[in-house]
């Protein structure tokens, strides 16, 4: 695999061509995709072999009807405490510093749950993309018609608590990433490898303050490299040296910092506040974000203010809004039945392409504006079958949700309906209608509003094989799904293709291209113990480039570590190419 570093090659200033640096020979994503991976593995190791028999559940409704319907700190507090008592040698000063999470556990454990907060493989709604060109890990997905609504995610821990369970329960004390570009970096947007640490204050059982900084290693060994002090052939003293190593760390362009804040008002409420700034400059270009979040019993209501907020686009491309709110009520998912989500955003300020000088379109619906998008589905599983071999007794599996070896299929229907008002409300009907993507659409100049409406449907297949509980090769897992995120397009190709055919005429490609679902297919393979290696891409179909007509597009790889004490939860050392991005999180109760 090529370098990466070559993005950032540093040139000598004076006959500019490449400087010589061992670093720029490193392939760093794939060192520090096999540093961490080989960490996991030394320590999943020691767990085993220090750690004592968890609690075992023979089925995931039985986790189910134990898990607690918690808010996210709940859900994290809950488990640094079972990690912390399942892996920690010192059990008695474990739980000493972990009294108040067990308190907290102990009386959550009383209420009796009614379905899980989470997003799982069959869910129609996106999650948001993990990246690491921002120290808060994420990105949202532009809002589109139908899909995406803008504002729909899983069950997802902070940056910070991610950061901090690393630390103190996986004993990494940095944690790697690398991305291409930064924000607010002011020069051409050129990024790199980098690591975290977080400083974590919890005032209260309900109020956690947490600083999470990055350093930018690639940078500083870059500026080093160039100092006369490490040339070849230079016979600097080791005083000097170190005097130029202390020199740039003081740079404070090589760090960032993520100030952050998460309240547990109540049980069912939760407030998160997050300021983040770059190049050590508190006041130039900084990225704040407000988070409100309440409970109902079979609801979710979320509430934000980002400024600017993060968005990519299908391409891949980020984009920057000065300023974007909004308000979204979802009901819980469920394994089979409606849903439906109610969200109101609204965009101030014009858009910008991250880390772009040129002047580019962007997509409509980041445009300034207030839209309000109402979607309702419907879903239904079968199980074509499922496996009757007798788990095994002597363990637990690493995952109590990948435990279970069937062959399932899965089907949504719905439809969402938007009305904006303002300048984004000249959407994707007039850029697409000769593909017929545009739905049923309604423009009102006179009042610079719109409205849009169209049909949606998914099919999912799921593959399982194995139990995930033996040490080896015992989970294969494969998902595929075919998105049809058009209604009105793949009726009226559905509709040509029949009447050619009847007709007894040879159909279009256009009419065959109307009817071609976007296809996402993933597969799992368990490689040892609780690492498992994933794949997941997607497939563009595109018949009128005969040529190539089927590309594979955004493919993602990935090593899974399981939480095994965790019930369902595990660490993802991940790898895009085509984002040209690597990075490391925690995710609970996801599939």
């Amino acid at each position: 695999m090529e370098s990466v570093t070559s993005l950032v090659e540093p040139f000598d200033e004076i006959s500019g061509s490449p400087v010589n640096s061992w670093f720029n020979e490193v392939p760093i994503i794939e060192v520090g995709f096999t540093i961490f991976t080989i960490h996991l593995i030394v320590r999943s190791c020691l767990v085993r072999s220090l750690s004592p028999s968890p609690p075992r559940f023979e089925t995931a409704e039985e986790a189910k009807e134990e898990t607690p319907r918690t808010s996210h700190y709940d859900v994290l507090e809950r488990g640094m405490y079972f990690a912390c008592v399942y892996i920690s040698k010192d059990t008695e000063a474990c739980e000493g510093r972990s009294a108040g999470c067990r308190n907290r556990a102990t009386a959550a454990e009383t209420t009796e749950m009614n379905r899980m907060r989470w997003v799982g493989e069959g869910d129609i709604w996106d999650l948001d993309m993990s990246t690491p060109v921002t120290l808060e890990g994420t990105a949202r997905a532009i809002p589109d018609d139908p899909l995406p609504l803008g504002l729909s995610r899983g069950t997802r821990l902070s940056r910070p608590k991610q950061v901090e369970f690393f630390h103190r329960f996986m004993a990494s004390p940095l944690i790697p990433s690398f991305s291409p570009i930064r924000p607010n970096t002011g020069d051409g947007g050129g990024g790199g490898f980098s690591l975290q640490r977080v400083l974590t204050l919890p005032f209260s059982n309900n109020w956690l303050v947490s600083l999470l900084g990055q350093f930018d290693v690639q940078r500083f060994v870059t500026e080093i490299d160039k100092t006369k002090a490490f040339g070849r052939g230079s016979s600097s003293t080791v005083a000097s040296r170190l005097n130029t190593i202390g020199k740039h760390l003081k740079d404070k362009s090589l760090y960032a910092l993520g100030f952050c804040s998460e309240f547990l008002l109540s049980p069912d409420d939760t407030l998160l506040l997050s300021y983040d700034t770059y190049k050590g400059d508190l006041d130039k270009n900084p990225r704040a974000k407000a988070i409100f979040n309440h409970e109902f019993p079979l609801h979710n209501l979320t509430a934000e203010a980002v400024w600017p907020g993060l968005f990519v686009d299908k391409h891949g491309e980020y984009w920057d809004v000065p300023l974007s709110m909004a308000i979204d009520l979802a009901s819980l998912p469920a394994e089979s039945g409606p849903s439906y989500h109610l969200c109101l955003h609204h965009n101030s300020g014009s858009p910008k392409k991250l880390h772009s000088d040129t002047m580019e379109v962007p997509p409509p619906s980041l445009l300034p504006g207030l839209s309000l998008k109402s979607a309702v589905s419907y879903r239904t599983n079968m199980d074509l079958w499922r496996g009757t071999t007798p788990k095994l007794e002597t363990c637990k599996p690493y995952d109590v949700f990948l435990s279970s070896p069937h062959v399932a299929v899965s089907g949504i229907i719905g439809s969402v309906m938007t009305a904006a008002f303002g300048e984004n409300s000249i959407r994707s009907k007039f850029e697409n209608d000769s593909e017929g993507v545009g739905g049923f659409s309604l423009h009102f100049p006179s009042v610079n509003s719109g409205f849009m409406a169209d049909a949606l449907g998914r099919a999912s297949l799921t593959a399982q094989y194995g139990n995930f509980q033996k040490f080896f090769f015992d989970l294969t897992r494969f998902h595929a799904r075919l998105d049809f995120p058009h209604g009105l397009r793949f009726l009226t190709g559905a509709t040509s293709v029949a009447q050619d055919l009847l007709n007894s005429r040879q159909p279009s490609l256009e009419a065959f291209q109307k009817i071609c679902p976007e296809v996402l297919v993933s597969l799992q393979q368990q490689i040892v113990g609780p690492f498992s290696f994933k794949v997941e891409s997607g497939i563009e179909i595109d018949l009128r480039n005969g040529a190539n007509p089927v590309t594979v597009d955004k493919t993602v790889f990935a090593i899974e570590y399981a939480l095994q004490v965790l019930l369902s939860a595990k660490a993802v050392v991940s790898y895009s190419p085509k984002q040209n991005e690597f990075m490391v999180e925690l995710r609970f109760f996801e599939t």
